[in-house]
């Protein structure tokens, strides 16, 4: 199937672009609008002050929009007449009050002295921040400045509390408001991400303790602003929600193509602000915890103590950051005050940094540092089609972080650096779901997916293909027609583009093409029809040999696609419907093809036959051909581990009708960050291991009670299966786990404990998930089916990884 080409309107409009050539002279008008409205009503008002006789110690000041100029035609005129202690201040208040009244304006209104206003604003937080941004209209210059200076060194000495106080008043609107980048009728104002964000992003920056918000935020601004300014005029209301019924006609107004992309201009403005407001605010919670670490600062009241005048990133600061420590958290990536960094030797020139940085952030639990992200986009190379598998481990391991990818991938986003490594994420970016059932646009829909596919990774045994499955399984949404078709089309182009063989590509094309098969089946058809079962095993033939583990990949994502729809869309009734579906579907695939066995190349036959005790380190590949003995691979996996090495791939074979009792173990490893080991020291402690030279696990022990161990994202707990009929010869034992240094070790220390022998293992780290298959004998050398022992296995193994 052939896809159209994309038309120029079926890009998502910037903040300040439009689809249109008349949209930017509509905004151009409604922005000369409010200027002109501006002045007029400061001519106006000066000439009702100056009616009253043009006292010298009277000055009429506006707070709110008309302090900033962009008060819209709904939007209310918020006035503060200051005096000096005037006997006759409510006459002069009447006199200026009155005619605004009979204008049909609305008015909010007080008559403060400066001590007064001073006295409301350091009890009174929102009172505080309409104080902010005081312009003088008319009367005494003094006065108003007078006002401002109290105000602005009353905010700045009381930060740290005031600051606590912003922080939560926001989040508390926040729960309230929603998001705005999200919601079908979003208000404008209030909702996460609107303009009162960006007012309060102003008054941290004028705490001294964040910058001013930038041109980007500035412009995201402006746009929301030219919205509700539309909206007022198209209603002739004072609202700020923008129900579905006024978008079109706001978006005309506004000369936009349609509603689709008046709803894409908003999110993008509103997804520009939340990032850039969630850099502030965590910027603020360093300042305000470093703020109450340090004696004399009172956070009870405000103006106890404080930081007075002092501006952050002065000495005060300068000796907070001292000693401030640099933790490597992934190859390529440190640790630096809360946030992820590029380390000094990081190689720009790599394809495959981006990706990996992101998800040493994202597996830790951190966010980018915003610097880091601009420069990974000015300066990073990315990787071209096909991707090399760093690049795609690195993409699952940041997927598996699941909810703290989130972000990771949003910072990226902002940058431009995901529609840059999928260029057909452009077509979904933004993109909103008329749809009252769905929570999220498009993209964030996928990401959402996949941040809860991670939750299930155990439950399936390929999480790499599950997890961009679920990033993937609505790209066609950017397509005309129906979206799974159209979408199995594109996930096969980026399955390619990702470098996945040309079988796991088919596998993601079937997750596509039939992501809603499972869930529409299970709630539309009866399950106990045998039809119904074939009609599943039918769509999942595609990859012959596959079908069981595409079954469980289904299963799973549907879990993640409805739970990231919303609750209307999931819930327990359609999840037993669906996990009952999926159970009988794979009953009757049972007897499908098997894992295989590993079996001995030629080329590691002939390093058997050259030296039975043979260790062969090149690059990233480890060979090691030795007489096969209990313990043997562990124990390599431990030299492997104490040289900071994270195993990647392992295939280890007994050969011992080849080779006389000989196992070959083949490992894929690289460095968990930095430069890699000295392959000849490597080799020689590999060497010593083989002759008992090496304590292993008396080093591994030493090393783990020295390191300092930071949490990381909460990740599924490990799971252990029995794969029956996989073996005739040996008990299938199959270990899914979130990767860890040493983990191989761990898993073969338990199954030693239980006196079981490794004839064969294949070890895959697929992103930040483990899936390894051992195959098992006791030690008489047969399958073990004991039920008791084999409990005791799963006990042992999920003990060792705890």
């Amino acid at each position: 199937m052939t896809l159209a080409t994309p038309r120029p309107g079926d890009r998502p409009a910037e903040p300040g672009g439009t689809g249109t050539d008349g949209a930017g002279t509509a905004r151009a008008a409604l922005a000369a609008a409010r200027a002109s409205r501006a002045a007029e009503l400061d001519r106006w008002l000066g000439s009702l002050l100056t009616a009253c006789g043009t006292p010298d110690d009277v000055a009429l000041v506006a707070v709110g929009g008309h302090a900033r100029r962009d008060l819209t035609p709904g939007g209310d005129l918020d006035l503060v007449l200051l005096h000096r202690g005037r006997a006759d201040i409510a006459e002069i208040a009447d006199r200026i009050w009155y005619p605004v009244w009979d204008s049909g304006l609305r008015l909010d209104h007080s008559v403060r002295t400066v001590h007064e206003a001073r006295t409301v604003a350091r009890g009174d937080l929102k009172a505080a921040l309409g104080l902010l941004s005081a312009r003088r209209i008319a009367g005494a210059h003094a006065l108003a400045d007078e006002l401002r200076a109290a105000v602005l060194a009353d905010w700045r000495a009381d930060a740290p509390v005031r600051l606590a106080d912003l922080s939560a008043l926001c989040r508390e609107r926040w729960d309230a408001q929603g998001e705005l980048a999200f919601l079908l009728e979003p208000d404008l104002k209030e909702a996460r991400g609107g303009l009162r964000d960006v007012h309060v992003m102003h008054a941290v920056a004028a705490s001294w303790v964040a910058s001013a918000p930038g041109g980007r935020v500035r412009d995201a601004h402006d746009l929301l602003l030219d919205v509700r300014h539309a909206l007022h005029e198209v209603t002739g209301r004072a609202t700020d929600r923008l129900v579905l019924q006024e978008q079109e006609a706001v978006a005309h107004a506004l000369g936009l193509l349609d509603a689709d992309v008046l709803q894409r201009s908003i999110a993008e403005a509103a997804r520009t602000i939340t990032y850039a407001a969630s850099h502030l605010w965590r910027r603020v919670d360093r300042f305000t915890a470093a703020q109450g670490r340090r004696p004399g600062v009172a956070r009870d009241r405000p103006g106890g103590g404080g930081i007075g005048g002092a501006r952050p990133g002065g000495e005060r600061r300068g000796a907070e950051r001292r000693g401030v420590e640099r933790r490597p958290v992934g190859d390529g990536a440190v640790e630096h005050e809360g946030e992820v960094v590029l380390a000094r030797n990081a190689n720009l020139d790599d394809p495959a940094l981006v990706l990996r940085v992101a998800a040493a952030a994202a597996q830790a639990g951190l966010p980018l540092a915003p610097a880091t992200v601009s420069r990974l986009a000015e300066h990073a190379a990315l990787p071209t089609a096909p991707w090399p598998a760093e690049a795609r481990d690195a993409l699952v391991s940041l997927l598996g972080a699941g909810p703290a990818a989130i972000g990771v991938w949003e910072a990226l986003d902002q940058a431009g650096l995901i529609v840059r490594l999928l260029p057909d994420w452009e077509r979904v970016r933004n993109r909103p779901q008329r749809n009252p059932v769905h929570r999220f646009t498009v993209d964030r829909h996928l990401v959402e997916a996949a941040a809860g596919a991670a939750a299930l990774t155990r439950d399936v045994s390929r999480p790499d293909l599950l997890l961009v499955g679920a990033l993937l399984h609505d790209i066609g949404k950017g397509w005309p027609g129906d979206h799974s078709t159209s979408g199995a089309v594109v996930a096969r182009d980026l399955g390619a583009r990702l470098g996945f063989p040309e079988e796991d590509v088919s596998v993601l094309e079937t997750l596509v093409r039939h992501h809603l098969l499972l869930p529409e089946t299970a709630t539309r058809r009866d399950i106990d029809d045998p039809v119904t079962v074939r009609t599943v095993t039918a769509a999942v033939a595609a990859v012959p040999g596959r079908e069981g583990e595409i079954i469980d990949l289904l299963a799973a994502l549907a879990i993640a696609d409805g739970n990231a729809t919303g609750p209307a869309a999931w819930g327990t009734w359609k999840a037993r419907l669906v996990a009952e579906l999926a159970r009988r579907s794979a009953a009757a695939l049972a007897g499908g093809t098997p894992p295989p066995a590993p079996v001995l190349g030629a080329d590691r036959l002939a390093l058997v036959r050259h030296d039975g005790g043979a260790v062969r380190v090149t690059g990233s590949r480890i060979t090691i051909a030795a007489p096969d003995r209990p313990g043997l691979l562990w124990r390599a996996a431990g030299v492997l581990a104490l040289h900071r090495l994270a195993v990647k791939t392992a295939r280890t074979i007994s050969a011992t009708e080849d080779s006389g009792g000989t196992a070959v173990l083949d490992f894929t490893a690289v460095p968990e960050f930095g430069t890699p080991p000295d392959p000849a020291g490597l080799e020689a402690d590999l060497r010593r291991m083989l002759a008992d030279r090496l304590d292993v696990a008396g080093l591994l022990e030493r090393r783990a009670r020295s390191a300092r161990v930071r949490p990381g994202v909460t990740v599924p707990p490990p799971r252990v299966l029995i794969v029956d009929d996989a073996s005739r010869t040996a008990t299938v034992v199959e270990v899914r786990a979130h990767d860890r240094p040493g983990l191989l070790w761990r898993i073969g220390q338990a199954l030693g404990a239980c006196g079981l022998r490794v004839r064969a293992a294949r070890v895959d780290t697929l992103g930040a998930e483990a899936v390894d298959v051992f195959y098992v004998v006791d030690e008489t050398g047969r399958p073990v089916d004991d039920p008791a022992v084999l409990a005791d296995v799963r006990t042992g193994i999920l003990t060792s990884l705890r």
